[in-house]
């Protein structure tokens, strides 16, 4: 029994398996996602430990290939935020969507949750290659029945003021928007994680 509770109240380990939108590019690493997104969930007195494996210019494949190394035992959950550099080199959505399946299949497979961060594709490829690539995120979480945020650039995208000045990568401030809009899924995922242990 003392076991069963000492599980059940230990802090939750996420891990954020993305590129630089999460690694924090160009940013202090207390201004990065994975750590401002630990200090919005524990100052709700949500315990958790969220560790930040998020490689600038990583692809969905490249993820894929580093999954059992950047995700190690006793993870609870991960938060997949992979995509957005297969959109800006115009890679087929097929071979973006296979790789986050894999992804999501074997972290399935190892009981770990789920939380799977949206992209857009960039307009100026077309509506065709938008359409298919949009679909990409909705469509996995359905299928597997993730918690999906649609858009991790959510109220960032477009901004200037909250983007560096390469327009692509979002300052101190544009990660803030991005942990506030990111919070209530974030906090669903814990609950599942809770939920999971007390069965």
């Amino acid at each position: 029994m003392l076991r069963s509770v000492q599980a059940a109240d230990r802090p939750v380990r996420i891990v954020v398996l993305g590129d630089s939108l999460s690694a924090g590019f160009g940013l202090p690493a207390a201004d990065a996602l994975p750590a401002k997104l630990e200090r919005a969930l524990r100052a709700k007195g949500i315990a958790v430990e969220i560790q930040n494996a998020g490689v600038s210019g990583d692809t969905s494949a490249g993820g894929l290939a580093r999954l059992d190394w950047s995700v190690p035992d006793g993870t609870d959950a991960v938060i997949v935020e992979l995509g957005a550099n297969d959109a800006l080199r115009g890679s087929d959505p097929k071979a973006t969507r296979a790789a986050l399946d894999t992804i999501i299949r074997r972290l399935r497979e190892r009981k770990i949750a789920v939380l799977l961060a949206g992209m857009l594709a960039p307009r100026n490829l077309g509506p065709d290659y938008a359409n298919a690539f949009d679909a990409i995120y909705p469509e996995l979480a359905a299928q597997h029945g993730l918690i999906l945020y649609p858009f991790i650039l959510d109220g960032v995208a477009g901004e200037p003021s909250l983007n560096q000045g390469d327009g692509m990568h979002p300052t101190a401030a544009g990660v803030g928007v991005m942990v506030k809009g990111m919070l209530p899924k974030a906090e669903e995922l814990v609950a599942r994680v809770r939920a999971a242990r007390g069965s």
